[in-house]
């Protein structure tokens, strides 16, 4: 059986770079572009575009393993679940929406003997390499990170004539929008940018009595936390991730004396990956 060659195609930044390096080491016959498509309302049109762009340029399809209620975000398939997380604490969108129908789709259509599924982190990010490592190994699949190889030759898409997602002028990733692993620098974006997921987020918190984000061991809720970022807002605080989190809430603190929660302060555990 010839290789194949499977990337983890988020629609990213870095997974259209590792999917340009492995198409010229590998040859374009044997990789596959896949794709979970996430719902219009919480996946930017502008990141639409650019996965379609890049697949374009490569001559290579996008593939989707995809939840087969497609009419479904992160909030829809909590609400249905009656949970944030599951498990060990991981959030159950990322279960329902990529986990599964991305381990559903190898099972039918790859093979651990002569598959490798590329994913794009990348030097800085040496924890979630091995965590992937670990877990994908212990199934029997094999991974590489095209973002670490010695010889990879792009590291932006504006060299083939690709511009990266109007969303990266003011995110630092390409995932939903309302992400439910953010901290509250990515909601307060939300607040001020995209008022109806705010609001949906307020609806899947009293649907199912738990908030998305939490203090140590006190819940925080969407609603307790509408009165803070009003008045940042109106003070004028940007709604941006490019401005790194200690010096945002320390703004924040000193303009409105706004009280910094620990949570505000954990990394980000945004992800690109399926």
């Amino acid at each position: 059986m010839a290789e194949q060659h499977i990337v983890c195609y988020s629609g990213g930044l870095s997974s259209a770079l590792v999917a340009l390096d492995v198409a010229r080491r590998h040859g374009k016959n044997n990789v596959v572009l896949l794709n979970h498509d996430m719902h219009f309302s919480v996946e930017h049109a502008d990141i639409k575009r650019f996965k379609r762009d890049v697949a374009e340029h490569l001559g290579l399809p996008l593939t989707f393993a995809s939840r087969r209620n497609a009419s479904q975000d992160q909030f829809d398939v909590c609400v249905e679940s009656q949970a944030f997380k599951v498990g060990n604490g991981s959030e159950l969108c990322t279960a329902r929406l990529k986990t599964e129908p991305f381990m559903e789709w190898l099972a039918a259509n790859a093979s651990k003997d002569s598959s490798t599924i590329y994913y794009g982190f990348d030097a800085t990010e040496p924890g979630r390499i091995q965590r992937r490592i670990g877990i994908m190994g212990s199934q029997g699949w094999k991974t590489d990170y095209p973002r670490l190889w010695s010889d990879k030759q792009f590291n932006d898409t504006e060299a083939i004539g690709i511009a990266r997602p109007c969303t990266y002028s003011v995110f630092k990733h390409g995932n939903c929008i309302g992400c439910l692993k953010a901290g509250w620098q990515h909601w307060y974006i939300v607040y001020c940018t995209r008022p109806d997921i705010w609001l949906k987020g307020m609806w899947a918190e009293e649907e199912i009595g738990h908030a998305i984000h939490w203090d140590g061991d006190q819940p925080v809720y969407l609603e307790e936390m509408q009165p803070r970022f009003a008045a940042m807002k109106a003070a004028g605080i940007p709604a941006t991730e490019h401005i790194p989190q200690q010096r945002f809430w320390a703004d924040a603190k000193r303009i409105i004396n706004i009280k910094v929660l620990q949570q505000d302060l954990l990394p980000c555990e945004c992800t690109e990956d399926a």
